[in-house]
């Protein structure tokens, strides 16, 4: 199964989960025309009664945990299309195909550009294809340090990456930013 599929897939069954806990919590709530009858058939409603209150509290937790659940999920795969460790970069070569994770990848730089006691915290962002992808990164220097051959440092931990790789980036977008925090 793609990694599309399997995102449509996991959306469908997180907006049904969503639509049975509103459903659910429509009915507690006495929102729904035709009460729990439109849920339960004659033989559960008498046992449902019984069990009064209970029943109608149990109902409603279900039902914010069924609208939790999908929610959850709906968050985790609608993400999962944008996010960051999802995909793969596949290199072609003579004896078959290489596969890398790009979600390594972008730690293994993330990792690269924090080697440097300045700066504190890097993201980095890959898109496009592999051939010639796009990468974003934001550094946060430490407030007060001299930033005299960062530049360099940061060119040198790309060039390690896009030899790693084995492709230059089409564009490659470098944001520093001076964090003002406690220095670690």
């Amino acid at each position: 199964m793609t990694n599309a599929a399997h995102r449509l897939l996991w959306t469908v069954v997180a907006l049904l989960l969503v639509a049975l806990g509103g459903t659910v919590l429509a009915v507690n709530l006495g929102r729904l025309p035709g009460g729990a009858g439109v849920l339960l058939d004659a033989g559960l409603r008498r046992p449902f009664r019984l069990a009064a209150p209970w029943g109608a509290l149990a109902l409603a937790v279900v039902g914010v945990l069924a609208a939790l659940a999908g929610l959850w999920l709906l968050r985790a795969e609608l993400g999962a299309a944008r996010g960051r460790g999802y995909g793969t970069l596949a290199h072609p070569g003579r004896r078959g195909r290489t596969r890398l994770a790009a979600g390594a990848l972008v730690r293994a730089l993330e990792r690269d550009l924090t080697g440097d006691p300045r700066i504190r915290r890097a993201h980095v962002v890959l898109t496009g294809t592999p051939p010639r992808p796009d990468l974003w990164i934001r550094v946060e220097v430490a407030a007060g340090t001299r930033t005299a051959g960062l530049r360099e440092h940061v060119d040198s931990a790309v060039r390690r990456y896009a030899d790693t790789m084995g492709c230059r980036p089409a564009r490659l977008d470098v944001t520093a930013h001076v964090d003002s925090g406690p220095s670690r």
